[in-house]
């Protein structure tokens, strides 16, 4: 896939005049339909005037190529952080509002074992001695100050969902450094969860939140490695057409 012309068909060209007369030539274009600009995202010439002009050394840095690849995987895991934090939000509602209730909740639900004697007979289990009973006694009967910490942890927990998203959405590199610490703050829990049982769904997490972390410290050369920022800067520049073309023509910038 070009990802280059996928963005310029989403947002259309980006073209810009250089005031450097030579610099300026080389990305312009007199044509039978008028004139035209080369695109710094594309690289392809564009009908109609520049969408924007000055020095050289002030033009846009527009994503290209890699960079735009890497931006839709950042908005994808951006997504992702979202919905967990609107997941999280719920939750945690929930949790309050069942606080409020918790008497009726758990004597509703004592009236309810009694009554499920004929369809335990019928399908041959014991539910008053399962697991998934046990767990549900053990949540009604929790203090409301349990609950009170609980709600709290996941409205916390959703905030930083909610931080990393935005951050990363944005592209922001504050936001890919908050989502890999975020994210290997729980890689112990996980990890001591599948110590204790292994299922798809948490090996499936653990391999994701893996990756994620490496895909974000690796490319972006976040907490030095391979360089970086002053190398992710430099890389970034570097794909600027501007540059490109400044340097075939040894123009300087």
């Amino acid at each position: 896939m070009d990802w280059s012309l996928r963005a310029c068909g989403r947002k259309g060209h980006a073209t810009y005049a250089p005031d450097e007369p030579e610099l300026r030539e080389r990305l312009h274009a007199d044509t039978p339909a008028g004139e035209a600009w080369r695109c710094l995202r594309c690289g392809d010439f564009a009908l109609g005037p520049p969408a924007g002009s000055g020095p050289a050394d002030e033009a846009p840095i527009v994503l290209r190529g890699r960079a735009l690849r890497d931006a839709t995987i950042l908005r994808l895991l951006a997504a992702e952080r979202l919905i967990r934090a609107i997941v999280l939000l719920a939750l945690g509602y929930g949790v309050l509002r069942f606080r409020g209730s918790q008497h009726n909740l758990r004597e509703t639900f004592q009236r309810a074992l009694p009554a499920a004697k004929p369809l335990e007979r019928a399908l041959h289990i014991n539910l008053t001695d399962s697991a998934f009973v046990a767990r549900i006694q053990k949540v009604l009967e929790s203090r409301p100050h349990t609950l009170t910490l609980l709600a709290t942890a996941l409205f916390a927990y959703a905030a930083l969902q909610l931080l990393e998203g935005v951050g990363l959405w944005l592209l922001k590199r504050w936001g890919e450094y908050v989502a890999a610490i975020g994210t290997s703050v729980f890689l112990p829990l996980e990890i001591h969860e599948l110590t204790k049982k292994v299922t798809v769904l948490r090996l499936g997490a653990l391999v994701v939140n893996v990756a994620a972390i490496a895909y974000l410290v690796w490319t972006k050369r976040l907490f030095g490695v391979r360089g970086g920022r002053v190398a992710f800067e430099k890389e970034r520049e570097s794909e600027s057409l501007l540059e490109v073309e400044a340097s075939a023509g040894q123009i300087s910038p």
